[in-house]
């Protein structure tokens, strides 16, 4: 495109997730293990912190202590949302009677998503969660590691979630897809 000076625009260069996967399988892309892609974007992944990383363990931990067989707790892998959007979260629950651990999990074989969010909270609470309400994924938790809250985020409906929860230090987080998950907050945050 050329702006009224005569000048070329800048072009939003939009790839779909299977064009994503062709372009790395060909050798074009370096680093492509250290990117999620987020509407067509490809989004570098920030390296986490040791406090990060003690909250994804636990919660692996707890999950699959607290979570029938039929639920795959999966940690750090791609969940494929739409052609456009293949995000990371930091833990998904699936449904293995819907889903074969195959390939990425679909949002309609999601139980439950959770992000352990610092650096990235902004993100994580605007443009994902959105993408996730979009998606419908049943409940979304967000580790706020800046504020010490967990947020819990439940009904999706045209694109928000329509009922979020707050647990802070001394109350126990829990969900209502998966009753059997309650966690406390002072144990998850350390």
């Amino acid at each position: 495109m050329i702006n009224a000076h005569g000048h070329p625009e800048p072009v939003r260069l939009r790839f779909k997730v299977d064009e994503y996967y062709k372009m790395i399988e060909l050798g074009m892309l370096d680093n492509y293990e250290r990117a999620e892609i987020i509407e067509g974007e490809l989004i570098s992944k920030i390296t986490f912190r040791d406090r990060h990383s003690a909250c994804v363990n636990f919660l692996n931990r707890v999950f699959i202590k607290s979570v029938s067989d039929d639920i795959l707790v999966s940690v750090q892998n791609p969940l494929r949302i739409s052609e456009y959007d293949e995000p990371e979260p930091d833990i998904v629950l699936s449904d293995l009677t819907k889903y074969d651990g195959k390939r990425h999990p679909r949002p309609e074989e999601v139980f439950m998503v959770v992000k352990v969010a610092d650096k990235t909270l902004k993100c994580d609470s605007g443009i994902k969660l959105s993408l996730y309400a979009a998606a419908e994924i049943p409940e979304v938790w967000i580790v706020n590691l800046v504020n010490d809250i967990v947020e819990i985020h439940q009904k999706p409906s045209s694109g928000i979630y329509r009922l979020a929860q707050i647990a802070k230090r001394g109350e126990i987080a829990s969900s209502s897809i998966l009753p059997q998950i309650k966690i406390s907050v002072d144990e998850l945050l350390g």
